[in-house]
């Protein structure tokens, strides 16, 4: 039994560990912008992101309620020009599951209950970043349906 729900201050310590488990596979993929040891956000951020309502963040909770993974999202308006349609999107600006607990559809469940709620915000779209290197977290997503929008490129000057 799983339930998806919004996250909340008892879960700040576990979102830290699995933030640190998402940060040593980019370390992993790119350490030449990583800092392994590190997370994205400390646990003071949290703490005030868990209180704003366009950047909810989703965790997958146990038969224990433990999080088990998380998807934390940021509700985000377009266009960025004159030339673009109007409209809102759902970004998933980062999604994990416990290593622990992969294998268990926990991915599929938050990433259909993220679908979900951007649906009920009235989004126009979900949509998500990848790290080039990271096939598992590619195919994972393409088996959710998701399709290439748009692709970042980069020239290192060193």
């Amino acid at each position: 039994m799983m339930n998806i729900r919004r996250a909340q201050e008892k879960d700040i310590p576990v979102l830290l560990g699995l933030l640190n488990q998402v940060l040593e596979i980019h370390a992993g993929i790119r350490p030449d912008i990583f800092i392994p040891g590190t997370t994205k956000y400390t646990e003071n951020e949290l703490s005030e992101m868990l209180k704003d309502d366009s950047k909810p963040v989703y965790v997958a909770a146990d038969e224990d309620d433990r999080c088990v993974g998380y998807a934390f999202c940021q509700k985000r308006e377009q266009p960025f020009s004159n030339n673009m349609v109007p409209f809102t999107s759902l970004f998933i600006d980062d999604l994990c599951v416990d290593q622990r607990a992969r294998g268990r559809h926990v991915g599929e469940a938050l990433f259909e209950h993220v679908k979900q709620e951007a649906k009920q915000m009235g989004c126009y779209e979900v949509t998500l970043n990848v790290w080039a290197g990271n096939t598992s977290a590619e195919k994972f997503y393409e088996k959710m349906g998701m399709k290439t929008k748009e692709r970042q490129m980069e020239y290192i000057l060193r």
